[in-house]
């Protein structure tokens, strides 16, 4: 007779991801010659990703500040940060080995004359802290560039430090 195996129980940030409302995608694949992570130690690498969920196409495309409003491209950033936890979760095993978020980049697809970058990118910065506290404050820059993949209207990239 063969044992039912338990489903495995999520772990208390994957927890508080779904009590706010969230899901986490599937781990996005790269879409050019890269892979989605590095380790190094206790830091865990991870690249850039626009606010594609689930292989589907991001939600808003342009330039922020012109067809994208503040409002959209934060929402972008925080599917960005949902495709950046699937993809640790994926390489950990469990969002809980996470100790610290360490940095976030973020490059906001701008028109002219748009200079609120540090807002968009809240929109993952915002959910990390939710989910993490105090350790889920980290380093960040916010850069205004002429183009992103997919015309997506932001990208980010993450640096953890993993339990050991």
């Amino acid at each position: 007779m063969k044992r039912k195996r338990k489903a495995r129980a999520k772990d208390k940030i994957e927890q508080k991801l779904n009590a706010l409302g969230y899901e986490l995608p599937q781990p996005p694949k790269p879409a050019a010659t890269y892979i989605s992570h590095v380790r190094v130690g206790d830091l865990l690498f991870v690249g850039g990703n626009i606010g594609r969920l689930n292989g589907q196409p991001p939600k808003y495309v342009g330039k922020v500040g012109d067809q994208v409003t503040l409002e959209q491209a934060y929402e972008m950033a925080r599917h960005c940060a949902l495709n950046h936890l699937a993809i640790i979760k994926s390489a950990l095993g469990n969002l809980d080995r996470v100790k610290r978020i360490v940095k976030v980049l973020g490059f906001v697809n701008v028109a002219p004359g748009f200079a609120d970058m540090p807002k968009v990118v809240n929109g993952e910065s915002d959910l990390l802290v939710q989910l993490w506290g105090s350790a889920g404050e980290h380093a960040r820059a916010a850069v205004g560039v002429a183009a992103i993949t997919r015309n997506s209207p932001v990208e980010t990239e993450i640096i953890v430090q993993v339990r050991r």
